[in-house]
């Protein structure tokens, strides 16, 4: 490829989007695609880059951008339209959040302002012509209608009579929205200026290696290499060739590249490859400073420089494996049938920060001790990640902490590794009012397991009898239904919005039940549930003989108090 059709430069997000330049999807290339799985993992990142005073100059690599253009001002996105677009995605929902703020007169002139000001940077500016807005981002044919018409101007996003890949991007607006608003939970004042240096932080944490070519043939040319020819290097590979580079320095360095080469691959093929990096992170964690995923090839180039060092990560990796695998597949492993279901949950859950914490523990610890200590972390995870939704970067330091001193010796008895976890178990009045207040979107499978599993307890807690919250023979029920007609039970629309997915609207029922009373008025409804089985179910029809966003307050505060005692750690409560 000749240098004058080819160039490659980093430039932050901030570069990318903030110097009038224009990004086009090409037609061809596939749909918006990303789901929960991604966008939690760069909202992740994205908080450990900007949320840790520790990392104020730290930045966050986002890969290869492919672009082509021939006039430095518009480009077609050959490479790395999911990225862009989650990230104006994130963008916008910040937008949407000021919105908030002047709608409830929070300094509304400023905010204004700083609306402005981020539009027209990030996300594209009015025409002062055609008075039509121009976006920076243009999708490809079957999004940027939608894209173009509802998110970027933040309008009511209608939810049906979509393409798939349509009603993801909603979904990731809407999740992002939701991140957004329990980031500023925390901010006692000056909301508006938080939500803008995050806006501002965030465009210049991020950065891209952008390789630009001016002709299709060209493009195509470097897509295919990058993604065939594995050119786009992980922290894995760059470690890989490194702790190479360190062995080929004497000798015998072509017989100790063959083992290496070997158990390398051995450790690839069960993990799959790309899950390494992940692996490669939690075992790292588990003995020594926390390392951000960004950091982790420069942290261990720093620690491992000979041959000895090198063989020691090698066999450590190996002996931690096994463990690291039945962590993440409980279901595949010896572990006892009460770790495989905390394990379980904790997948469930979405959470990865206590892994390096289980791992030290399961070196150290007596089986017993692991158990505890899994049981005691499933029920700081309910508290924290869960229901409160609080930082879990705060919340991995801690775990690390722990981890490494663990490792050291410096904590040898369970006991006190309570001491250490206490400030990341959510007390009993902050857990109440959480709860209290909790909503869990039912409309994918993993959400309405976790609901299943919540009521599944409290039933527990109540009848003594024990559900299959993984089984499909439980249906939830929503009282108040997802698609009510206008005026049910003399809800309004709002209060339908906001109290639909309320844990207090929602009970368990068997299948042929649920279908019975689909969304008829709560005065059919009671008849139902007082015949369930389900003894949570019948206390509902008992207790409320009217169905009101009251009631459902009250009934969420009822099973508040009882989540109190099912998700306790007494030894925190010290």
């Amino acid at each position: 490829m000749r240098s004058t059709n080819f160039k490659t430069e980093n430039n932050s997000l901030r570069k990318l989007l903030g110097n009038g330049l224009f990004y086009k999807i090409p037609r061809f290339q596939r749909d918006y695609s990303w789901t929960l799985e991604q966008w939690e993992d760069l909202w992740t990142d994205i908080l450990n880059t900007i949320e840790d005073p520790s990392q104020e100059n730290d930045s966050h690599y986002m890969g290869y951008l492919v672009l082509q253009s021939t006039d430095d001002k518009t480009f077609e996105v050959i490479d790395g339209q999911q990225r862009l677009t989650t990230l104006t995605l994130i963008i916008l929902a910040v937008i949407k959040n000021l919105q908030r703020l002047i709608d409830e007169k929070n300094e509304p002139e400023q905010n204004i302002q700083r609306i402005n000001q981020i539009r027209q940077t990030y996300i594209g500016y009015l025409d002062p012509v055609s008075l039509v807005s121009k976006s920076k981002l243009t999708l490809n044919h079957n999004n940027n209608d939608y894209f173009q018409h509802y998110i970027i101007p933040l309008e009511k996003l209608p939810q049906r009579g979509f393409k798939a890949s349509e009603h993801l991007l909603r979904k990731s607006f809407e999740w992002f929205d939701a991140q957004v608003s329990s980031l500023l939970k925390s901010v006692v004042s000056y909301k508006g200026q938080y939500l803008a240096k995050f806006v501002e932080d965030l465009s210049d944490a991020l950065f891209f290696t952008v390789i630009t070519v001016t002709d299709e043939l060209n493009a195509y040319k470097v897509f295919e290499t990058l993604n065939s020819r594995g050119v786009r290097l992980s922290s894995t590979d760059l470690l890989k060739n490194y702790l190479f580079s360190v062995l080929d320095t004497n000798s015998e360095a072509q017989y100790e590249l063959d083992i290496l080469e070997k158990r390398w691959l051995q450790m690839e093929s069960r993990l799959q490859s790309e899950k390494f990096p992940d692996f490669l992170r939690v075992y790292w964690n588990s003995k020594y400073k926390l390392s951000r995923h960004s950091e982790l090839f420069k942290t261990v180039k720093n620690n491992v420089k000979d041959r000895a060092g090198v063989f020691g990560l090698i066999k450590g990796l190996e002996s931690d494996l096994d463990n690291y695998l039945a962590l993440i597949s409980p279901e595949l492993s010896d572990f006892n049938e009460a770790d495989k279901t905390n394990l379980a949950i904790l997948r469930m859950f979405r959470v990865r920060q206590p892994y390096p914490l289980l791992l030290s523990a399961k070196r150290k610890f007596t089986q017993k001790e692991f158990s505890s200590l899994l049981r005691a972390i499933v029920v700081i995870t309910f508290r924290y990640n869960t229901i409160g939704s609080y930082s879990p970067a705060d919340q991995e330091k801690v775990y690390c902490e722990v981890a490494e001193k663990i490792s050291s010796k410096e904590i040898i008895d369970l006991n006190d590794v309570w001491s250490y976890l206490k400030p990341i178990y959510i007390d009993d009045d902050r857990f109440y009012l959480d709860f209290s207040s909790k909503s869990i979107n039912t409309s994918d499978s993993r959400s309405r397991k976790l609901v299943r599993y919540i009521l599944c307890a409290i039933e527990k807690k109540i009848s003594g009898t024990s559900l299959d919250f993984t089984s499909d023979s439980l249906n939830i029920e929503h009282i108040l239904p997802q698609n009510a007609p206008d005026g049910w039970n003399g809800f309004t629309s709002e209060a339908c919005m906001e109290m639909v997915y309320r844990l207090g609207n929602m009970v368990l029922l068997q299948p042929s039940k649920n279908r019975d009373i689909g969304v008829e008025d709560y005065s059919e409804k009671i008849k139902v549930l007082s015949e369930c089985t389900i003894k949570t179910t019948q206390l509902v029809a008992n207790n409320y003989k009217e169905w009101s966003p009251e009631a459902i307050d009250r009934h969420q505060k009822d099973m508040a108090l009882k989540a109190k005692s099912i998700w306790s750690v007494s030894q925190l409560e010290l």
